[in-house]
């Protein structure tokens, strides 16, 4: 049983020895702001209000919509869920498996993009410590947005947009719209590529770019599917995952929900400008011209798509940042404001949840009197390894879209979804426990006993070479 799991109740009452029964530390009189209410921001609201933090989120929407379409997460992502409990002592886990594509009799069909089968992936056992969940983006995020607001009280205020952000020594802030300011001992720009905060952050401005590659993407029921006998059969025997893999183009099809909601990412080169926007309606029409000469099958699935449902969604590429933090340590970066992922890696939404866990607990070892410490050991715990992880996407594109189909028929394997151990066995809190007192003390220049957090944390001399290494666990 994870730490703080045995109070699975999300009561903000205290018990006789200090901690609260929702499984949260002390408070710690950190006052954190986070802008953006995305997976990356929820999960840094809810992680800093485990650790004792209090929180308020600012998201520009005006209101919670069910939006999007298909969202993975990974074991990794899944070990955070875990120790994450409602009111009624449901984990949160719990909520998202029965949203999510069960794939263990079925794997993915990995096809050539001419329509030759040529192996299927079978799915890794099922690990309850560590579930893996793929589903609809918006049906997950509303999951985890009404944990948030309802069973934990955060104060998540919509429709609020950032006119700028500032710090001082001693405190950092926002201005809304309207110009009401909002000030903390840190804030957190969890609100995309387009953060105001990078510009702060990095002292210019750094536009996005084109990847050169864009993805038609869609969710919709399996209504006309089901009134055709070619594609009937992918929604009448479960959950199915099927891939077509071929020169620069990458097509994915699932149906979910026992085969009640279908889904498909097309993933095509495309050097269209997004100095604008990157998220347009799409056309069925320019999705058949990327399907010339492939597998008649791919455009038969795809006709069966309400056009409505059809979203071209231009993928934004960002040179990787020298920093997430600002000069003064109270402006952090986090998610796709600091490092966004190709979907090839399916890592994006992870990492963001990497990066929460590890910015909240940092702020607890450091203390309110060493904000700017706790950012850097934030930053030096997650760079290197998010860095990596991200390489990820462009190694899977690649793979796929410059295939050599001579050396995969010898070895079919090679062109499977790769599935990196180093990534999925990582267990983020445990990581960053293992090592924040050595890094605080790097950014302190003295022992985290003493350097103004209420005792919290052992000395770096305590911390073993043993533990200093990244923690997974199987």
């Amino acid at each position: 049983m994870d730490a703080g799991e045995v109070n699975g109740t999300a009561k903000v009452e205290s018990n006789g020895a200090g901690n609260r029964t929702d499984g949260s530390k002390p408070k710690s009189g950190i006052k954190v702001i986070i802008v953006g209410a995305g997976f990356g921001g929820l999960c840094a609201a809810i992680e800093c209000h485990r650790q004792g933090h209090d929180v308020e989120v600012f998201e520009s929407f005006k209101e919670l919509k069910i939006l999007g379409d298909i969202i993975s997460f990974g074991a990794n992502a899944g070990r955070i869920f875990r120790r994450w409990f409602t009111n009624d002592g449901t984990r949160i886990s719990d909520r998202l498996d029965p949203l999510s594509i069960k794939l263990q009799s079925y794997g993915f069909n990995i096809h050539k993009f001419t329509g030759e089968l040529v192996m299927n992936q079978k799915s890794p056992p099922p690990n309850p410590e560590a579930p893996v969940f793929n589903g609809h983006r918006g049906e997950f995020h509303s999951i985890v947005f009404n944990y948030a607001k309802d069973d934990l009280g955060i104060p998540i205020r919509l429709g609020c947009r950032i006119n700028r952000y500032f710090e001082t020594e001693t405190e950092a802030g926002i201005v809304l719209e309207g110009d009401e300011k909002v000030t903390g001992d840190i804030v957190i720009g969890a609100d995309g590529v387009r953060s105001k905060a990078r510009e702060l952050v990095l002292g210019y401005v750094d536009k996005p770019k084109s990847s050169g590659y864009a993805v038609f993407r869609a969710w919709f029921e399996n209504t006309e599917m089901m009134k055709d006998p070619e594609t009937k059969r992918f929604c009448e025997n479960g959950d199915t995952f099927n891939g077509w893999i071929g020169p620069d183009v990458h097509f994915l099809f699932s149906t979910i929900k026992g085969g009640s909601d279908c889904c498909w990412v097309l993933t095509h080169v495309d050097d269209a400008d997004i100095e604008e926007s990157w998220s347009f309606p799409g056309k069925l029409e320019d999705v058949y011209k990327v399907f010339d000469g492939w597998d008649p099958l791919c455009k038969r699935i795809v006709s069966k798509t309400p056009e409505e449902k059809l979203v071209d969604w231009k993928l934004v590429y960002r040179d990787p940042l020298p920093r997430w933090v600002s000069d003064g340590g109270r402006t952090v970066l986090l998610g796709d404001s600091a490092h966004p992922f190709l979907p090839t890696s399916a890592q994006g939404a992870t990492q963001a949840m990497e990066d929460g866990v590890t910015i909240a607990i940092c702020l607890r070892e450091a203390g309110k009197g060493n904000i700017s410490a706790a950012s850097r050991a934030f930053q030096e715990i997650r760079y290197e390894r998010v860095c990596a992880v991200q390489k990820t996407g462009e190694t899977t594109r690649d793979m796929w879209h410059k295939a050599d189909w001579d050396k995969v028929a010898q070895n079919p394997e090679s062109i499977q979804m790769p599935r990196e151990e180093w990534i999925h066995l990582h267990d983020s809190e445990k990581h960053a426990e293992s090592v924040v007192a050595e890094m605080v003390t790097k950014f302190t220049g003295r022992p985290v006993a003493d350097s103004g957090n209420g005792g919290h944390g052992a000395p770096a001399s305590e911390v073993s070479n043993a533990s200093r290494e990244a923690v997974s666990v199987a």
